[in-house]
């Protein structure tokens, strides 16, 4: 007679063993419809699975995250179905959940076309419709091999041939179509209705350039035809705003095989990465920051002794010089310590808060390089502050003020909270560990912030806060950081004298606000489209005559907003004045001056923005306080 514990607290009783999907249609009718798996003791199981004894259960459905993951795993098995179906000599391989959908590998004579994929899709949706029970059994692992290889599976007999043999093999089948799977799965293909298929791309067996290469399906699934559209409207804008297409158009930077993964910056973009800088230097000094700078090239005896070389060994670059082996800086927590430790430092001292805008080097595989968001060559907004275990909870809180009001000027409301804890593999006490998830856990609890916890997924050396944001278009960006470090500084022999004049190791705080300046502007330029706020943009103004009888007026204009302080230029090109604000308006400057000679014999301005807005005439008094009241509200709402 199990009791069944809710997540509610309340129970329910049975008379006898009873299944998932039972316990779901004694709550509920609609509960019972909805049901896609259940979460008996926190594992994941089918809505067929049969509890015997207590239990605590959760059912599953598509709003749940984890309901959406068994859609998409159960969508990964009805394109294999499909595919199956209109090609059946394709081989059947793996097919995963992953970020936002699933993909499957198939092994076919021939590549697979965008025509294929429709038809595949179109036979998709008519194996949903047929709405065919999904059914789980079990298998010895020697009998599944051979089932597969009789079915001429070969990929897939493989793949059971490597698991353990005292293993049991479960197996789901929905119609005809069987295929391996741990599951849990949907109770039936109706349960799959929304979906689409985005792409094919090679893919190699097993990841090993050595084996043969296989077709991978890309899709995407979601509970709900309306969460797909969106999802789908999402992706279009995505692509939109891709910054490596905006990058090129409004002559920002460019990339060049002569050197992967390094950016080549142009005047506009390099105008606005300065501007990002000199920002960050204002506001770090004023939080307290020493801005320091530490060299590129680094003897690899210095990487040993941090534990880099051993850990990170693949992704640094190394060089000979002079029989001595040297490490161009992946990162620059180790200098920073080498600064801390010219002259030994008190406790009054401390904390002591050091920032560099770091140009780090790192060799990431070429294949993950992505424009200006993934690259070899970059730049941090990184800081080390050195304080002591009591100093931990405010520096922390102090900081989390900080990032807030960064975000907000950058034009970003919204953000997502993670706390990683200790994993198992780790430097440290369990009570210095205590004492610093605590002071993270305390810190984010004082501004009474939401925040989800990641067990085990700190760094080995001390926990960290992991801060993301969402853009414009609802995607989430994982950026700053603040990470507790009880290793390094031992390693490198960083010491204090403690009030009592004994020696003490400094606690060490990793912290990023931005990450990387070349991810942070692919960042901005894809949340604001390319139309950056007035404090961002490389030029804020463009000055244009109709005639040339207004060009010496157009250029005191110019020159005058330029002493000022401001980033405007002139356009005296013989070109129709509608030519002139339509091309400007391309490159998204936020406001287009316009000069005929009525503005000119006035000693005014007609102004608009760069959205068509209409801003009338104006002095260039006026409209110089137009462009300081933009510059000082920053980004904190939307640019014209």
């Amino acid at each position: 007679m199990p009791v069944i514990t809710l997540p509610d607290g309340s129970q329910r009783s049975f008379d006898g063993p009873v299944s998932v999907f039972q316990v779901a249609e004694n709550i509920g009718p609609g509960l019972a419809k909805a049901a896609l798996a259940g979460k008996v003791n926190g594992n994941m199981v089918d809505t067929s699975y049969v509890i015997s004894d207590d239990a605590q259960l959760a059912i599953v459905t598509g709003r749940d995250e984890d309901g959406l993951d068994v859609i998409r795993h159960s969508c990964a098995h009805l394109l294999a179905q499909a595919v199956k179906s209109l090609f059946p000599s394709a081989q059947v391989t793996i097919g995963p959940v992953i970020e936002d959908g699933f993909y499957y590998d198939f092994a076919f004579e021939r590549a697979f076309t965008p025509e294929d994929l429709e038809k595949i899709e179109a036979r998709m949706e008519e194996l949903s419709k047929a709405d065919y029970p999904v059914s789980r059994q079990l298998m010895d692992r020697d009998e599944a091999v051979d089932f597969f290889r009789n079915m001429g599976e070969e990929y897939k007999a493989e793949i059971i041939a490597s698991i353990p043999q005292a293993e049991a093999i479960s197996l789901y089948r929905q119609d005809d179509f069987i295929d391996l799977c741990r599951g849990p799965h949907v109770p039936s293909t109706g349960k799959i209705a929304a979906f689409k298929l985005t792409k094919v791309a090679g893919a190699y067996w097993r990841g090993d350039s050595r084996n043969e290469m296989l077709q991978r399906i890309y899709g995407t699934a979601w509970a709900n035809k309306k969460d797909l559209a969106a999802y789908l409207h999402r992706i279009e804008e995505a692509e939109k705003r891709d910054h490596r297409k905006i990058g090129k158009k409004l002559n920002l930077f460019h990339m060049q095989e002569e050197a992967p993964g390094m950016v080549f910056w142009h005047p506009r973009g390099w105008t606005v990465y300065q501007a990002i800088e000199q920002y960050m230097r204002e506001q770090q000094n004023r939080h307290g920051y020493k801005e320091i700078r530490t060299p590129q090239i680094v003897d690899l005896s210095l990487w040993q002794k941090s534990g880099h070389a051993d850990k990170f060994a693949a992704g640094m670059f190394t060089l000979q010089a002079e029989e001595r082996d040297f490490a161009i800086k992946p990162m620059n927590c180790p200098c920073h310590v080498q600064i801390f430790n010219q002259g030994l430092k008190s406790y009054r001292e401390l904390p002591l808060r050091l920032a560099e805008f770091g140009s780090c080097h790192r060799n990431e595989p070429s294949g993950s390089l992505h424009g200006i968001m993934r690259v070899r060559g970059f730049t941090q907004d990184d800081a080390h502050i050195f304080c002591t275990e009591a100093q931990i909870q405010p520096e922390v809180s102090t900081f989390i003020d900080f990032l807030h009001d960064v975000y907000r000027d950058f034009g970003f409301d919204e953000v997502i909270y993670r706390l990683s804890t200790r994993p198992d593999e780790r430097v440290g006490s369990d009570e210095i560990w205590d004492k610093a998830e605590k002071a993270l856990a305390d810190a984010l609890d004082s501004k009474g912030l939401p925040w989800e916890l990641l067990p085990g997924e700190g760094a080995f050396y001390g926990p960290k806060i992991e801060f993301s944001l969402k853009d414009c278009i609802g995607r989430v960006w994982q950026l700053g950081t603040i990470q507790v470090d009880f290793s390094m500084p031992g390693r490198l022999d960083a010491q204090y004298v403690a009030e009592d004049g004994s020696r003490h190791v400094p606690v060490m705080l990793h912290r990023a606000i931005l990450g990387s300046f070349e991810r942070f502007i692919g960042i901005l330029i894809e949340h604001y489209e390319g139309s950056f706020p007035t404090w961002l943009a490389p030029e804020q103004a463009v000055v244009m005559n109709i005639t040339d009888n207004q060009a010496e007026y157009v250029r005191e204009v110019t020159e005058s907003l330029q002493n000022k302080g401001f980033r405007a230029i002139n356009d005296l090109r013989n070109e129709k004045i509608g030519f002139k604000i339509r091309e400007h308006t391309i490159q998204r400057i936020p406001y287009l001056v316009v000069v005929g000679d009525r503005e000119a014999e006035t000693s005014t301005l007609a102004v608009r923005t760069r959205s068509g807005e209409d801003l009338g005439t104006m002095t260039i008094e006026a409209f110089a306080e137009l462009l300081r009241n933009d510059e000082q509200q920053r980004g904190r709402t939307y640019p014209k």
